[in-house]
């Protein structure tokens, strides 16, 4: 089941219930078309760790510590 979108939709579902700003979402997207990830901006909000966002998987699945 890897790369099948989850981190993508529950990063969606979080920042449209409002667990995350307009703002946010605008910095991770630059940050990951940056990398030439710009879709991955939802899944960012999960994806905290450098080496998860340079190769596009989720490892840690904690949302905020």
């Amino acid at each position: 089941h890897v790369d099948s979108g989850k981190s993508t939709t529950t990063g969606h579902l979080i920042y449209q219930c409002g667990g995350i700003d307009k703002r946010t979402i605008e910095k991770f997207e630059k940050e990951a078309a940056e990398l030439g990830k710009g879709s991955f901006k939802y899944a960012w909000v999960l994806d905290k760790l450098k080496a998860e966002r340079e190769r596009g998987i989720t490892i840690d699945i904690a949302l905020w510590k």
